[in-house]
């Protein structure tokens, strides 16, 4: 039995040895039948290879400057650090606003500025929903429920059942597929634009535009041609002669996208979008519409669904929609609506939406509800459009000032009638007229930018927001506030 065994084992090996040894021929043989440029090029890769390996990434041969010791000396006494925050003059205007104003109550129609109870005009309460009881306790039971927030963007266990609701509910308003809600009002267009936009594409603007979309517009990194504010015949222009441009080189043109992008309603003007004509662009050029209605949205159109409704536009022809939660709802964050595949798009893309924590459940839930009584009380909207024409008609005739605006746009921008006055004295101007109202009980705001980071700067102006809920009688008392102050301002 041990013999038979011995005599298999044997066998094995032999046929193995044979089974090795014919591989080994084969392979060898492969290699002499295989073309010569094949084999110097496997050879180059391995040597390559090798040397990636047992090559150092950097050179151990540096010039390296040698410095004397006193050459050190007076290198560290010149040096001076920066400033951590900018010198700024104790009697700079803006610093005394910011150090005197302040509110120690809820920013309904009244609020209590510096101890005096004053009539709100300056806070984007479109619809007076900050302060309503029915959305503070919706919101005091969802704070009891889900706590303060989730502490985490949506897609790492930040989305709560009431995010989905919310989403939900705005894009069944809007009639559109689908929505997206971020948590911050000012990222919501900023974070959208580069999502789509990229390095290569071209954006058509208006110069009139807010900052959040200029900063959406540099993050995008997208070529950008900016055309007058409101002006389509402008923008015509622009959109020929690149479309000449285009003949040039149809390769290139074939894989540039092209983007429009506007505001229904301009924060810094107070007036609309010419979106009628703007359509008409879009399709004969074939841009994609990309438009923020942050201050139309709630305040335009019969029921309060913005620039589309207001002309009488199918919202699924603008590509894309965005507006803040923060002026007509009272609320927190903003959303934006469209087609199901291009809201998806931003849920991975939008960077606002990835990286930032979700909106705390308290405050979709106020916006919920006040979304609720928005489409349940749309008198509130001819309210506001009743009271924007007034105060627009009233306004106009305050002597030294320029009402600048459309009559139903609930944002009205005051300018003086002197347009040829330096920026800096008319900002003095206009400073004096918001104290000396304040006193008499009238809180208004000077318009503020960011001077030096603004694309085209906007003149001088106070801006005045419109309430739904302000009556005759205290409407009167804003006109006749603004007009003593500007009568006293122009005699000092």
């Amino acid at each position: 039995m041990f013999n038979f065994l011995h005599m298999c084992g044997l066998a094995a090996e032999a046929t193995l040895s044979t089974t090795a040894s014919w591989d080994l021929y084969e392979t060898i043989q492969a290699l002499f039948q295989a073309p010569s440029y094949h084999l110097v090029f496997e050879a180059a890769l391995i040597l390559w290879i090798v040397g990636l390996l047992f090559t150092k990434s950097y050179s151990s041969k540096v010039n390296k400057l040698t410095l004397t010791d006193k050459e050190k000396a007076d290198l560290v006494e010149e040096w001076q650090p920066e400033p951590l925050v900018p010198n700024v003059p104790e009697d700079d205007p803006e610093l005394i606003n910011i150090r005197t104003r302040i509110v120690d109550s809820k920013l309904g129609k009244y609020v209590t500025l510096n101890g005096q109870k004053c009539l709100n005009m300056a806070s984007l309460n479109f619809l007076a929903m900050v302060g309503k009881e029915v959305i503070e306790e919706e919101a005091v039971k969802s704070l009891k429920k889900y706590g303060v927030g989730a502490c985490g963007p949506r897609g790492f266990y930040g989305t709560v059942d009431v995010h989905l609701e919310e989403e939900e509910k705005l894009a069944q308003f809007m009639g559109t597929e689908e929505a997206i809600v971020y948590s911050y009002g000012f990222a919501t267009i900023a974070s959208a634009i580069p999502a789509y936009s990229k390095r290569g594409d071209i954006i058509f603007c208006d110069e009139g535009v807010c900052f959040a979309i200029q900063k959406g517009i540099q993050a995008s990194r997208s070529k950008v041609k900016m055309f007058r504010h409101n002006d389509t015949a402008d923008l015509e222009r622009l959109l020929t002669l690149h479309a000449e441009e285009e003949r040039k080189d149809v390769k290139k043109a074939r894989v540039t996208r092209k983007f429009l992008i506007v505001e229904g309603l301009y924060v810094n003007y107070g007036d609309i979008c010419p979106l009628p004509k703007l359509m008409e662009l879009k399709w004969k050029y074939k841009l994609r519409l990309f438009m923020d209605e942050s201050i139309s949205f709630g305040t335009l159109g019969k029921t309060g669904r913005g620039v589309t409704e207001h002309f009488n536009v199918p919202i699924d022809d603008v590509d894309f929609i965005s507006a803040s939660l923060e002026n007509a709802l009272g609320s927190f964050g903003g959303f934006g609506c469209g087609k199901s595949y291009v809201i998806d798009h931003q849920r991975l893309s939008g960077l606002g939406y990835c990286f930032s924590a979700s909106t705390p459940p308290m405050l979709s839930q106020a916006a919920i509800v006040a979304l609720d009584l928005l489409k349940n009380t749309p008198d509130m909207v001819d309210r506001l459009h009743a009271n924007s024409a007034y105060l627009h008609e009233k306004l106009s005739r305050v002597p030294g000032l320029r009402v600048v605006g459309d009559t139903v746009s609930p944002v009205l921008h005051l300018q003086l009638a002197e347009s040829d006055r330096k920026r800096a004295s008319a900002m003095a101007t206009l400073r004096c007229i918001v104290q000396m109202a304040e006193e008499e009980g009238v809180a208004l705001v000077v318009a503020s930018y960011l001077e030096k980071d603004e694309r085209h700067l906007p003149p001088p102006s106070i801006r005045l927001a419109v309430n739904c809920d302000l009556d005759e009688k205290e409407m009167d008392r804003v006109v006749e506030v603004i007009d003593h102050a500007c009568l006293a301002s122009s005699n000092s």
